[in-house]
C-alpha cells in the first residue's frame, strides 16, 4: 500500500513550489532593497586641473610644470565636451554614489536628501510599502512552511493555505505600488534634483530588475497557492459526491 495518495503527493509538490517561489521572492526583495543599483548612469563634470602625480585624460594639464606653450594654447582653445568627463554613478532607495575622478573609491550621499521636497512624501511611502512588502512575504513564507510540515487534518491545512494566499497577494500588490512610486520619484529627481547630481545619461540597474523579478515570483507563488486551494476544494466536492452516490446505492440495495 502506498503511504501517500496521489492527490496528497500532488498537494505536497504544489506547496513546495509555492514556498520556493515565495522564499526566492523574499531573497530578491531584500537584496534589491539593501543595494544602491536601482538606477545607473553617468554625469558630466568639469575636468579638474592636474595636481601632483595626477595625469591622463581625466584632468587638464594646464599650467603644469611639464606643459609647454603649445599645450597651454591647446587647452585655452578647448571647447565643448573636451573640458568635461563622464563620472559614473548609481542610486538606490537609500543612497546615491558616484566615482571620484583620479582616485579610488566612491562618494555617497543620501538619496532622500537629493529628492525634491515635494516628492519626499512619495519616497517615504515607497520605502514603507517596500518594508511592508518584505514583512508580508516573510509571513507568507512562514505560513507555507507551516502548511508543508503540518500533518494534521486537511481542513486545517486548507485554512493556512487560504490565509497564506491572501497575504501573498497583498504583498504582491504592495510591491508593485512601491516599485512604481520609486520609479516616479527617481524621474522627478532627475528633472528637479540638485544641479550637482543630475545625470547626463541613466538607465535602470540590476537591483531594479531584481525588484521586479521578486514581484513576479511573489505573484507566481500566490497563483500556485490559490490553484492548490481551489484544486483541493474541488477534490473534496468530488469525493463528497462519490460518497453520497455510494450511500444512495447502498440504501436502495442493502446487503442481506
Amino acid at each position: 500500500r502506498m503511504p501517500v495518495s496521489v492527490p496528497a503527493a500532488d498537494r505536497r509538490q504544489r506547496a513546495s513550489a509555492a514556498f520556493s517561489l515565495s522564499f526566492l521572492s523574499l531573497v530578491f526583495s531584500v537584496t534589491a532593497l539593501s543595494s544602491s543599483y536601482w538606477c545607473e548612469g553617468t554625469r558630466k563634470v568639469a575636468k579638474p586641473f592636474c595636481t601632483g602625480q595626477n595625469k591622463g585624460d581625466h584632468c587638464i594639464r594646464f599650467n603644469s610644470p611639464d606643459a609647454n606653450s603649445s599645450n597651454a594654447v591647446q587647452y585655452i582653445w578647448e571647447t565643448g565636451d573636451d573640458k568635461f568627463v563622464d563620472r559614473k554613478f548609481h542610486a538606490g532607495i537609500w543612497y546615491s554614489c558616484e566615482e571620484i575622478i583620479n582616485e579610488a573609491g566612491e562618494k555617497c550621499r543620501s538619496f532622500i536628501s537629493l529628492t525634491p521636497a515635494s516628492d519626499r512624501g512619495v519616497l517615504w511611502l515607497s520605502i514603507v510599502a517596500e518594508l511592508l512588502y518584505i514583512i508580508l512575504l516573510l509571513t507568507g513564507a512562514i505560513l507555507m512552511s507551516v502548511e508543508m510540515c503540518y500533518y494534521s487534518t486537511v481542513i486545517d491545512g486548507l485554512k493556512i493555505n487560504a490565509f497564506s494566499a491572501v497575504v501573498t497577494v497583498l504583498a504582491g500588490l504592495l510591491g508593485m505600488v512601491a516599485h512604481m512610486m520609486y520609479t516616479t520619484v527617481f524621474q522627478m529627481t532627475v528633472n528637479l534634483g540638485p544641479e550637482d547630481w543630475r545625470p547626463h545619461t541613466w538607465d535602470y540597474g540590476w537591483s531594479y530588475c531584481l525588484a521586479w523579478a521578486s514581484f513576479a515570483c511573489c505573484m507566481a507563488a500566490a497563483v500556485t497557492t490559490i490553484n492548490k486551494y481551489t484544486k483541493t476544494i474541488l477534490e473534496f466536492k468530488h469525493k463528497r459526491k462519490m460518497l453520497e452516490r455510494s450511500l444512495k446505492i447502498k440504501y436502495k440495495f442493502p446487503d442481506h
